[in-house]
C-alpha cells in the first residue's frame, strides 16, 4: 500500500489495516517456523506498511 492511499483513510479503518497485517506477520512467522514460506521478502514489505501505518496514525492524531 502506498501512503497516499493510506493518508484517505480514518483512524479507525487506519487501525483495521494495521491489525490485519499485523495478522499477516504472525502468520508468515508460523509458515516460516513451519517451513511453508514462500515469499520471505513479504515479512519486509508487511514491516514497512504497519510502520507506515502507524506514521500516520500519529500525524492524523497531531493534526497535521
Amino acid at each position: 500500500m502506498k501512503a497516499t492511499e493510506l493518508h484517505q483513510l480514518t483512524l479507525e479503518e487506519l487501525a483495521q489495516k494495521e491489525a490485519g497485517f499485523r495478522e499477516e506477520l504472525f502468520n508468515l512467522r508460523l509458515q516460516q517456523v513451519t517451513g511453508k514460506l514462500e515469499n520471505p521478502g513479504r515479512f519486509r514489505e508487511v514491516r514497512k506498511i504497519i510502520a507506515r501505518i502507524k506514521t500516520i496514525i500519529n500525524e492524523k492524531r497531531k493534526g497535521k
